[in-house]
């Protein structure tokens, strides 16, 4: 499920997006929440990077952490070593403890070292976690999202997340948020469910896997 950013036309230095799991999973298959931005420099596209927390089966209390993406092109971005370990050594994917109803916000940044930076802010204590660097040498952001990416079976116990606080910022230091999201769905034919959903509570965009579809794809949900 994909909810595409609608905001004004600007090159971005900073994405952040406010997510919440409100109803957890309950079954042992991956699912990953991420918000996503494109990479360019000028106009050249340099690829894409997925920032989120996942419930993976293959770490502890399955809490991970991902930053990672593709070169334009395709290849996976390189990029520094968390000091978070990997519970399976994977370097895109780090080993963290994470809340359901607790909200956290996303960060995707420049790095004050290099390339782009991910990193994670406890709205509960205001702690950021840094997770690591992509070494990707763009100028700005485009085309931000977010999405909830679901390996579970269609008919497994129902999943809700929320997505809230949809903003950014441009070289001037100047806040740029998204007014409305384009929904989007993977088909059935390509492996998608009927039944994932995309509404809207209390200002959140909400993502909920095996509930009746209240909105369909391509349709505008006003922030």
């Amino acid at each position: 499920m994909h909810a595409f950013w609608q905001v004004p036309s600007v090159p971005l230095v900073e994405v952040r997006a406010t997510f919440e799991v409100v109803t957890p999973p309950a079954s042992p298959w991956l699912y990953f929440w991420a918000l996503q931005a494109s990479f360019q420099r000028g106009n050249q596209p340099m690829g894409a990077g997925h920032f989120g927390l996942q419930h993976h089966p293959d770490y502890p209390n399955n809490g991970a952490l991902n930053w990672g993406g593709y070169r334009h092109g395709g290849g996976e971005l390189a990029g520094s070593t968390s000091s978070l370990g990997s519970a399976v050594g994977n370097v895109n994917t780090s080993t963290f403890r994470w809340e359901a109803g607790q909200k956290y916000q996303y960060r995707i940044a420049r790095s004050p070292q290099q390339g782009w930076r991910g990193s994670l802010i406890d709205l509960r204590s205001g702690s950021e976690t840094v997770v690591r660097d992509l070494w990707v040498d763009a100028t700005h952001l485009s085309s931000p999202m977010v999405w909830s990416e679901v390996f579970a079976p269609c008919d497994a116990p129902s999943v809700e997340v929320a997505w809230s606080d949809l903003h950014g910022f441009d070289h001037r230091g100047q806040r740029v948020d998204a007014t409305a999201v384009r929904i989007n769905y993977q088909t059935e034919a390509d492996g998608g469910c009927s039944n994932t959903s995309v509404s809207s509570r209390a200002g959140a965009v909400v993502q909920t896997t095996n509930q009746q579809r209240l909105l369909a794809s391509g349709q505008i949900l006003r922030l």
